[in-house]
């Protein structure tokens, strides 16, 4: 194995989690990683979420799937960049155990900012009963301890954030300062 590994957001629904990936997944693009971003609410959507709904298991199900396909990505030096709410802390434990090279940001954007940003009205929906087991209304979240990043994106913006993740990256040694590119000295 090579120096890949991954990082995963977690937090409320509509806290930020999959701009900051995407911004954070760009940037390590840009210094020549490859990275590949799992995104949990497009892949719910897709063959290997379809059919799973909200219970404790299948949701355990869904991100251990998410966190198998991280595994294979850093196998063959893929920088994988999950977002998913991930809302119990014993699940989450159980993925940084099996996936080694592992970096856990908290987007802990607060309920009261997630529910203003919500794009989709699901948060809406949840309040009024129409949604069940909506993490944040009547499933709970449980914030995270071992959070290696904690970004609060009501607070910040999604680049600040994103500077914050890439800071912590290489203080732990999982990136390079970005250098700016030399240039030959033309005679």
């Amino acid at each position: 194995m090579g120096d890949a590994f991954t990082i995963w957001f977690t937090g409320l629904p509509a806290s930020g989690k999959a701009s900051l990936a995407d911004l954070v997944a760009k940037r390590l693009g840009e210094q020549g990683r490859p990275v590949t971003r799992i995104d949990s609410g497009k892949e719910r959507r897709g063959p290997l979420g379809g059919g799973l709904g909200f219970s404790r298991s299948d949701r355990d199900t869904n991100l251990l799937r998410h966190a198998l396909s991280a595994q294979l990505l850093v196998r063959n030096d893929v920088v994988a960049v999950v977002s998913a709410v991930s809302p119990h802390r014993q699940t989450r434990s159980t993925i940084r155990e099996t996936l080694g090279a592992y970096v856990e940001v908290h987007v802990s954007t607060p309920r009261h900012a997630c529910i203003d940003a919500d794009p989709r009205g699901d948060w809406a929906k949840a309040l009024d009963g129409e949604l069940r087991q909506f993490t944040g209304v009547d499933a709970p979240y449980e914030v995270s301890e071992d959070a290696e990043v904690v970004v609060d994106l009501s607070e910040m913006s999604t680049a600040d954030g994103s500077v914050a993740v890439l800071n912590k990256l290489e203080q732990l040694g999982l990136t390079n300062p970005v250098r700016a590119p030399e240039h030959p000295v033309q005679r």
